[in-house]
């Protein structure tokens, strides 16, 4: 856990309370405290874990949030439409760095993301070595042929375009068209290309787990913050 020792502005800028230019007036109107002590000098230096605001402790320095993203939702920073980060309290949308999603997911796909402002730690979890296991729910236009499973698995089926076979991926068959798919890997639009390299397409899709990290208890838009 993060216990930096900086600038009371340059806390509470980093964390989105407010800018540097605002915090002046940030410490008239709130009851800014270090160690149970109100201060008002923006160039007062602390720990992190020694400031509360009203009482209540600062945001952690670094976050680490799972979100079920609903469908339509857009994992961009500039992108026109409705971005996912305005899914997030104001405050942590001002964050310094700022928050990003951990990969994404595309806009007609729905279900679990991470999002954080480590940058280690999403280069860590993006990384082709990673071997983060990905859980995925589909829908598919045509009913199985009955050897997808295989396919998959086989370690031999080659994406449109590549040079380079897919590890072995887990089909589990819930219905003729609904599927739950398991991979490890995070090519391009991964799924949907798999069924289309056995001449299906995939309606509709669905994240159920990112690693360790499952949105089965979180209803579309709903986050929790996970401790690291």
């Amino acid at each position: 856990m993060q216990n930096s020792y900086k600038r009371v502005d340059a806390h509470l800028s980093s964390l989105g309370y407010c800018s540097r230019s605002e915090a002046k007036k940030f410490l008239k109107m709130f009851r800014v405290c270090i160690d149970g002590v109100r201060v008002f000098d923006v160039d007062k230096k602390a720990y992190h874990n020694d400031i509360t605001v009203d009482d209540e402790v600062l945001d952690a320095e670094s976050l680490l949030i799972l979100l079920n993203k609903p469908h339509g939702v857009i994992c961009s920073h500039d992108d026109a439409g409705v971005l996912i980060y305005s899914l997030l309290p104001l405050r942590w949308q001002r964050r310094n760095p700022k928050i990003s999603t951990i990969g994404r997911l595309d806009v007609d796909t729905t279900g679990a993301i991470l999002l954080t402002d480590d940058g280690a730690l999403n280069h860590k979890l993006t990384s082709p070595k990673s071997d983060v296991i990905k859980v995925y729910e589909a829908t598919l236009a045509q009913e199985l042929r009955g050897d997808e499973a295989d396919i998959f698995a086989s370690g031999k089926l080659m994406l449109n375009g590549e040079k380079k076979p897919l590890l072995g991926a887990k089909l589990e068959v819930i219905s003729p068209l609904h599927v739950r798919v398991e991979i490890c890997e995070g090519r391009y639009h991964q799924v949907k290309r798999m069924f289309a390299a056995v001449g299906n397409r995939v309606v509709t899709l669905h994240r159920v787990s990112f690693g360790d990290f499952s949105v089965e208890e979180l209803k579309p838009s709903q986050y929790k913050v996970i401790t690291i």
